[in-house]
């Protein structure tokens, strides 16, 4: 299945929006504010230029150019750390950001903000030296785990092991740093963030399981609450991108398998992620060009 991050468990109650919409505040600034995490890859992350880069940011791209059309003038996507999850949707709340992709969706988080169609699934797995662990929740009875404090994995292994020593921790990058230190006997969290830390530090040896997730969860971009004419506008763009990918347009395979695909640190088939977006768009209409004669 296709995999991606978890951009954190909570959201704080975000202010009332303005009242002025998103298109509005871009057709006057001329720049879509994307949020997150500096450091998620596969889904977001800074290139050695400083630039955003990742799935997250294939999406935002999608975005930015519909905008430019609806708007009638270039969008510019800029980008901006934030720190956890109630500050992004602080953030969104105020009007001072109009985008973040990667968000695990739950009914907290709707109150506060509004979900798009989802770009992806997402789910947890245990990292650990490879023949370690298969998995099995009763082998992590008495073993110290490390999770990120607060999260969907620190809930998920009190419920599946009690008995394990959870080990809580900031952020997924220190829960790893502790495992490669040997200081903990293995990290339950987002698979796919988790494979993409791997990766982005050249680490050997270290393996994720069980084959099929403890959890399973969809995974979107989230805006501003109430804005209807924004929403269905990255609503499009997500369609079209994973539309595309299934149509074997050339440019939306190349974007998606740079991040999820064979060679990526998913490593995932085409198949798979076929499988994922035929699954994820059963609800809506195919968005695909039309023949030039047919527009005419």
């Amino acid at each position: 299945m296709l995999a991606l991050l978890s951009l954190g468990l909570g959201l704080a109650a975000a202010p009332a929006a303005h009242a002025q919409g998103v298109l509005e505040r871009v057709a006057r600034s001329g720049q879509l504010q994307l949020i997150g995490p500096v450091d998620v890859p596969p889904m977001l992350s800074l290139d050695a230029q400083g630039r955003p880069e990742g799935y997250g940011v294939v999406v935002a791209n999608r975005v930015a150019a519909l905008l430019s059309q609806a708007v009638g003038k270039p969008v510019q996507l800029r980008y901006e750390a934030v720190a956890g999850a109630a500050q992004l949707a602080q953030r969104l709340g105020e009007g001072k950001a109009e985008l973040a992709c990667g968000v695990p969706f739950t009914w907290a988080r709707e109150m506060v903000v509004d979900f798009t169609l989802p770009i992806g699934v997402s789910g947890l797995r245990l990292l650990a030296p490879a023949g370690r662990f298969t998995g099995a929740p009763e082998a992590l009875a008495g073993r110290r785990i490390g999770v990120v404090r607060d999260s969907l994995a620190e809930t998920e292994l009190r419920g599946m092991q009690p008995a394990a020593k959870s080990v809580p921790f900031a952020d997924p990058k220190a829960a790893l740093a502790t495992l490669v230190a040997g200081q903990v006997d293995g990290v339950i969290g987002d698979s796919a963030l988790l494979a993409g830390l791997v990766r982005q530090q050249r680490l050997s040896g270290l393996a994720l399981t069980p084959e099929v997730p403890y959890e399973r969860y969809a995974v979107a971009c989230v805006v501003p609450e109430n804005d209807s004419q924004f929403r269905d506008l990255v609503n499009r763009a997500i369609t079209q991108l994973l539309q595309g990918y299934l149509d074997g347009e050339p440019q939306s395979v190349a974007e998606v398998d740079r991040w999820l695909g064979p060679g990526s640190a998913l490593n995932l088939s085409q198949e798979k992620i076929r499988n994922v977006f035929d699954s994820l768009l059963m609800g809506v209409e195919a968005l695909r060009p039309l023949p030039a004669a047919a527009t005419r």
